[in-house]
């Protein structure tokens, strides 16, 4: 059996854990809203999810993929019209 200082402790914990659960349930819920609100207004919900992950990226190492990306495209020829463009 646990002594009361650790039961106490678990229980701290638990509610803890519990709370932070339930904030970020609410918060969860707030980010579907704002992407609803979104969308409703005609952005499109999934560019700008990459949006918000590509701005928490290090910008060297969202270049260094995006050089990537580019030099994959060009190899299997699907940038051919962006290069035209260009």
């Amino acid at each position: 059996m646990l002594q009361t200082s650790a039961k106490d402790q678990l229980r701290t914990i638990v509610a803890r854990i519990e709370r932070l659960e339930e904030e970020k349930a609410a918060l969860a819920s707030d980010l579907r809203e704002v992407y609803a609100e979104a969308k409703g207004n005609g952005f499109d919900v999934k560019a700008l999810r990459a949006v918000i992950r590509l701005r928490k990226q290090d910008e060297t190492k969202r270049r260094e993929e995006e050089a990537v990306l580019t030099t994959y495209l060009h190899a299997l020829g699907m940038a051919e019209a962006e290069a035209e463009a260009a």
